[in-house]
């Protein structure tokens, strides 16, 4: 069996549904939160993290031909890192969350971005790669412009109560924001039609497409 003809089992679009849900459930525990401590962000983007670099290691194997590998293993490395910074409860601080987060989407959101554009006439799934590279340096954007001290008093008379908005719960709502918008994307992504690109290749060649001759003319005649 050729490689063209080989049919995978997962595909592309698998790693784009499960991304796409971890990161709804990221989404939804900071949503329906009524913490947005520190703690409790780095918990929830603890376990993301975890789980997203899962499946970009296995989908390394499972998805992706030899030769396509070093970048799912690169973000799966790195993905991997931020999870384990993320569990270290010394680091569960707002300066730390700021810093691992940080750390974490300008490193892989760069390194998904720049596959993307390297791979955008060859690779169907190039497009959502540019796209989420590009929403993640947007998270880093956001959150260096806050600061990890911010802290505002407030008073709502219809609450009968006074608030507090820190740094950290603008931090931790703003990493939420980013999971549900990566969660909309890649499942929007995940569940479009796409052009099959082996079958497009084969298509495309031209062996393939000639019809075959006799290559002795006196035998044709």
């Amino acid at each position: 069996m050729s490689a063209a003809s080989a049919v995978r089992t997962f595909e592309v679009r698998h790693v784009q549904l499960a991304r796409a849900l971890f990161a709804a459930v990221a989404a939804v525990m900071i949503t329906f939160s009524p913490d947005h401590s520190a703690a409790v962000g780095m918990s929830v983007f603890s376990g993301y993290a975890t789980a997203t670099a899962v499946i970009f290691l296995v989908s390394a194997w499972l998805v992706h031909p030899a030769g396509r590998r070093a970048v799912p293993i690169a973000l799966g490395a790195i993905t991997l890192v931020a999870a384990i910074l993320g569990g270290i409860p010394v680091l569960r601080t707002p300066v730390g969350f700021f810093a691992v987060v940080i750390g974490w989407a300008a490193v892989s959101g760069a390194v998904e971005l720049v596959s993307g554009i390297r791979g955008r006439r060859t690779q169907p799934a190039a497009r959502d790669e540019i796209l989420i590279g590009a929403v993640t340096l947007a998270l880093v954007a956001g959150l260096l412009l806050v600061n990890p001290a911010y802290s505002l008093e407030y008073f709502i008379a219809e609450a009968g109560g006074a608030f507090t908005l820190t740094g950290i719960t603008i931090g931790v709502g703003l990493f939420g924001g980013y999971a549900a918008i990566v969660a909309v994307f890649l499942g929007i992504a995940g569940f479009s039609p796409r052009r099959d690109e082996h079958a497009s290749t084969v298509a495309a060649s031209p062996a393939a497409s000639a019809p075959s001759t006799p290559s002795n003319p006196e035998v044709a005649s």
